[in-house]
């Protein structure tokens, strides 16, 4: 066999083991687009997940107004009244304000067990926020009741605002925070029915002290 002949024989394996490499670089690219695609879709799993989690805090809202029963499935709650006063007398103190506080009356019951209803929170016709005062004791508040079962309590909620909170505002009722995040936890919405004219006849003319002295 002559030299070219030889070369010629062992020029074949060579160029197998070339296609050889070159189909295993294109299995690896392969194998990696697969990889970068169930990354792109366990990325936008979580992100959907993320998302779903976040819907599923957010209360389950009924309204109703003043004067109106709300049911709310595991509590139903009504605005009966609401005044207005420069101050606040218990049977310890009387404590004052520049602005004004503002008593809202209310009745609630629950449907299947107790609970207690969580302070409440007063929002204004443009999104301003109240919580319920803390400069007024809390066993004097509706909240320290418990709701039975279609038996109503009632008691009162105080807030302190100044008078441009009163037009339009509604208030918020729901059940206490808790450590458990559970999914729709009900909310009661309340349209107060303060129009601008009513707001102003309220501000005007406030009690001077209200008491929540029982007699």
């Amino acid at each position: 066999m002559t030299a070219t002949q030889e070369q010629s024989a062992v020029a074949p394996p060579r160029r197998g083991r070339r296609a050889e490499r070159r189909r295993g670089g294109g299995a690896a690219k392969a194998l990696g687009v697969v990889a970068g695609l169930l990354l792109v879709s366990a990325a936008m799993g979580v992100q959907t997940l993320h998302l779903a989690e976040g819907e599923l805090s957010d209360p389950l809202a009924y309204a109703g107004d003043k004067g109106e029963a709300v049911d709310a499935r595991r509590f139903t709650v009504r605005v009966d009244s609401f005044t207005a006063a420069k101050s606040i007398q218990s049977s310890t103190k009387t404590i004052g304000t520049d602005n004004l506080f503002l008593i809202v009356n209310a009745s609630a019951k629950s449907s299947l067990e107790p609970y207690h209803l969580g302070d409440p929170v007063l929002v204004t016709a443009d999104g301003k926020k109240f919580d319920a005062t803390d400069r007024v004791d809390n066993s004097v508040t509706l909240s320290s009741k418990w709701m039975q079962p279609d038996i109503w309590v009632r008691g009162q909620f105080f807030f302190e605002v100044p008078p441009s909170a009163l037009a339009g505002a509604h208030i918020l009722f729901g059940l206490p925070n808790s450590m458990i995040v559970e999914s729709y936890q009900p909310e009661v919405e309340i349209d107060l029915g303060l129009d601008e004219e009513g707001a102003r006849k309220l501000a005007a003319s406030p009690q001077d002290v209200y008491s929540t002295v029982k007699k």
